[in-house]
């Protein structure tokens, strides 16, 4: 890789499994400090533990990101750590109940 995220720090939610941890995977390989984020503690260390054998740096913030307060914490967890912010990756979400589309929008 050519390391275009050297020396900035990147912030992924829903990094502990699935998108957000290929996500945080890649920036890592691009030189990126991650803030690996996620409801599920044991995925996240596992997505951090992933990025610190491939030499990356990361580091891991349990935070809902349906609470206000814990986006802030995510911030402030960022800039603490590595002394910036400059990419946020907003991936966390839960699904839903899924419908066909056809009666979504009435066909039918």
């Amino acid at each position: 890789m050519s390391k275009l995220l050297e020396n900035k720090v990147a912030l992924v939610t829903g990094a502990g499994s699935g998108i957000g941890r290929e996500i945080a995977y890649h920036y890592a390989a691009e030189g990126a400090r991650v803030v690996v984020s996620d409801i599920n503690e044991a995925g996240g260390a596992e997505s951090v533990a992933a990025i610190r054998q491939r030499d990356g740096r990361a580091i891991f913030v349990r935070a809902d990101t349906s609470k206000a307060g814990d986006n802030e914490a995510l911030v402030e967890a960022a800039v603490k750590e590595f002394g910036a912010l400059h990419i946020a990756t907003n991936n966390a979400g839960i699904g839903g109940p899924s419908a066909s589309i056809r009666s979504t929008v009435g066909i039918g």
